[in-house]
């Protein structure tokens, strides 16, 4: 390979790498699907304290469901990216170590 070829493959490499977004980005995403997962919980919650008898036993009819299925989807999506987010925090923590290691391991070893 030519120099030129070296050093176009170094600069797509560099430009092609994967970007992390900021910390407090991550911070934003959880507290927000966290306000969502709460208020859908808390509407399931409020909708089933206020129902009668008569509104129970309208509850057969499917056309009745609507209200709790988007609570319960709108709870379901926001936990499911709060687990989500928590895992590649994780991962990226422990990513983190794994590399400080290495590095360190080099350092004294003088790789």
């Amino acid at each position: 390979m030519s120099m030129d070829d070296l050093q176009i493959e170094s600069l797509l490499a560099d430009v092609f790498q994967p970007v992390e977004p900021p910390e407090r980005f991550s911070d934003r995403l959880r507290d927000t699907f966290s306000v969502i997962r709460d208020a859908a919980a808390d509407d399931l919650a409020g909708w089933a304290d206020e129902l009668t008898e008569s509104e129970l036993d309208s509850l057969k009819d499917p056309r009745n469901w609507v209200r709790p299925v988007v609570a319960v989807a709108a709870g379901g999506a926001a936990t499911g990216v709060l687990v989500l987010v928590e895992f590649r925090r994780r991962g990226r923590r422990r990513r983190s170590r794994i590399e400080s290691l290495i590095s360190s391991t080099r350092s004294r070893t003088g790789l």
